[in-house]
């Protein structure tokens, strides 16, 4: 008897032994960060789920888990390799319990896609083509967005940031990340799909392909918003000061002096901007001298500031802040906190860790949620700090009163790293969901100016001491993502979950009536 009988055509094709595809799983995981910034290799962000959907095919719940959690390993180990720099090169801890700390934070991560892959194969049936483009990419882009704010939210590596610059990026200003996500999975359903029934794929998937990559082109060339005032010219202030030396003691005079200097000999602007907490003291602590001259400066030459500092209010709460000095002088107080970087999460649990990493400043309250934007060279800035602009509901808190975006940052502590080149490619996505220019002032650098289609109209160097000149167009009006969010998408994805469940089974009804 032909033990082939019964199987579906294509079923078998590039069939590996299960120890094989396992290691397949794993490969395809590492792969993936090479779809994001510096490599920008963007096919892999369909290629590689494409191949783990593959992998699932046929899978007992137990085995699709694993293939998941091999695949999180390649991927999140790859990814945020840079999570080890932190802690061991600058956060001082040392290497075996970095190694140990990121080696847990990584198979913690690696849980979401072991858990799709046990959830897909226990809950969903698996008919065809439906299970590969709908039940899938949807499981996908969920997961993608519970890990956005499950314990305080971790979005690095959604598919979407990979298509800033491909045509799906369309989409951006429309459903926001996680619709460019979608896409994306939904194009390696496609190809998965094309995998078990290759003879539809040239019928029915390919076309459909090539529908959404077109339909994602001209979703881009739709104009949500537009200019208001005229263009100003912005200044970035890129210090690159050393992080081993920036909270010594005696450093801060000539820290001073390096940021006056570079601002005074930059050319004229409107807006200067200085990164995350420049000045390596609290606000209270700084010279009068320094706020008074930047004030001088703002009422002779008509240039107003934004500035990194560490603020601290009457009761000793520490705020991680942005100062803006000018006319409408304002301060905007950090929301959203970097566990371990900027407070103890579940203290005294993991006080322990505190203690190893010897980060200073590194007990910050949160700010309100509410703050408004802060009004600086004539227009509403919505102004992040550091990974705040990871977080495009945050972001959009500010819209549609502010017609700029403004991220500082202190990238020095992922040193030369994948991380500043992958929080380049957010801002970049921030500026196409909104609609606005994001400035970026990073204190090692990539400091950046993106214009509101997510263009980079110019970038420093890293780890160089520079002033970075850039003309903007503030803008104004709502794009539809800026007015609705994420809501759309994941009802969207939750209603299409809804009726994988749905309809397989009525399909099954009327046999089972006979």
């Amino acid at each position: 008897m032909n033990n082939q009988a019964g199987k579906k055509p294509g079923s078998n094709i590039f069939a590996l032994p299960p120890a094989w595809a396992d290691a397949a799983a794993c490969v395809a995981g590492a792969l993936l960060p090479l779809a994001f910034s510096p490599f920008d290799l963007f096919p892999l962000a369909v290629l590689a789920p494409a191949l783990l959907f593959v992998l699932w095919h046929d899978a007992s719940p137990r085995r699709a888990a694993w293939r998941g959690f091999l695949f999180g390993l390649g991927m999140f180990g790859v990814g945020v390799s840079w999570v080890y720099v932190s802690m061991h090169n600058f956060g001082n801890m040392p290497a075996p319990l970095a190694g140990f700390a990121v080696f847990l934070f990584v198979a913690g991560l690696s849980l979401y896609p072991a858990l799709l892959g046990w959830l897909q194969a226990r809950f969903f049936p698996q008919p065809g083509a439906w299970h590969s483009v709908i039940v899938l990419p949807a499981l996908w882009v969920l997961f993608e967005w519970t890990r956005g704010w499950f314990l305080t939210g971790f979005p690095w590596l959604n598919l979407g940031y990979s298509q800033v610059a491909t045509p799906l990026g369309g989409y951006s200003a429309w459903l926001g990340v996680y619709g460019v996500s979608f896409f994306c999975a939904f194009s390696a359903g496609l190809l998965a799909a094309g995998r078990r029934a290759p003879e539809k794929f040239l019928r029915q998937f390919l076309p459909l392909l090539v529908a959404v990559w077109v339909a994602g082109w001209f979703a881009g060339r739709f104009e949500w918003v537009r200019p208001v005032s005229s263009p100003l010219q912005v200044t970035l202030i890129q210090g690159n000061v050393p992080l081993d030396s920036k909270w010594q003691s005696g450093s801060r005079r000539a820290i001073v002096e390096r940021y006056s200097t570079l601002t005074t000999e930059a050319p004229w602007s409107d807006l200067i901007v200085w990164p995350e907490s420049a000045i390596p003291a609290t606000l209270d602590e700084i010279d009068p001298d320094l706020i008074t001259n930047l004030r001088r400066m703002s009422r002779n030459a008509s240039v107003d500031f934004l500035i990194g500092v560490v603020e601290r209010d009457r009761n000793g709460r520490y705020y991680n802040s942005v100062l803006g000095i000018g006319p409408n002088p304002g301060i905007y107080r950090k929301q959203h906190l970097v566990p371990f970087g900027e407070y103890p999460p579940l203290d005294p649990l993991f006080r322990w860790m505190m203690r190893s990493l010897q980060i200073p400043m590194s007990d910050f309250s949160a700010g309100a949620p509410d703050q408004p934007p802060l009004s600086a060279a004539g227009q509403k800035i919505g102004v992040s700090v550091c990974y705040e602009d990871a977080f495009g509901e945050e972001v959009i808190r500010a819209l549609p009163q502010a017609s700029l975006l403004v991220n500082v940052s202190e990238d020095a502590w992922f040193g030369d790293s994948l991380a500043p080149h992958q929080r380049l490619q957010m801002a970049r996505m921030r500026a196409l969901e909104t609609g606005r220019p994001m400035l970026r002032a990073a204190n090692t650098g990539p400091s950046v100016a993106i214009d509101h289609r997510g263009t980079i109209l110019v970038r420093s160097p890293q780890f160089r001491t520079y002033s970075l000149t850039a003309t903007v167009q503030p803008m104004q009006g709502e794009t539809p993502y800026a007015r609705w969010g994420n809501r759309p998408v994941v009802l969207a994805l939750v209603l299409m979950v809804i009726l994988a469940v749905l309809v397989p089974r009525l399909h099954k009804r009327p046999a089972d009536r006979h």
